[in-house]
């Protein structure tokens, strides 16, 4: 059987970095909440809404024919981004306009897009 080279079988345990990095982690509830995030982030349908949304802010109808989807089902997915506070909306008379929540959502989208592109770059 092969050996794994990315398995340490050292038994040496460099005490002050585990103790600095045990100072720093993040309590498991933060955990689970970062990694809902991400599966938020991990639908094909909600990372194009996002990706609109971070051009300008849209209504619903707008969206839909961006995506070339119906507005049902672009409505439910709306839904999901609001309840998680990724989206947020305004009301403008009957008609309700759709915007990332932050600059942070606006971030992770494009630091995203970057890296995807950069991966690619380098892959060819």
């Amino acid at each position: 059987m092969p050996k794994n080279e990315f398995i340490c079988d050292c038994n040496v345990i460099h005490k002050d970095i585990v103790d600095s990095v045990n100072k720093s982690m993040l309590s498991d509830d933060l955990f689970y909440k970062i990694a809902d995030f991400f599966k938020i982030l991990g639908d094909t349908t909600r990372m194009k809404i996002l990706y609109a949304l971070d051009k300008n802010e849209m209504c619903v109808c707008d969206i839909a024919n961006v995506l070339n989807m119906s507005k049902s089902a672009i409505s439910h997915q709306l839904g999901t981004l609001r309840r998680s506070g990724i989206v947020r909306c305004r009301k403008v008379g009957k008609e309700v306009y759709y915007m990332l929540d932050d600059n942070h959502v606006r971030e992770v989208t494009e630091i995203s897009t970057i890296h995807i592109r950069h991966r690619e770059e380098n892959n060819k």
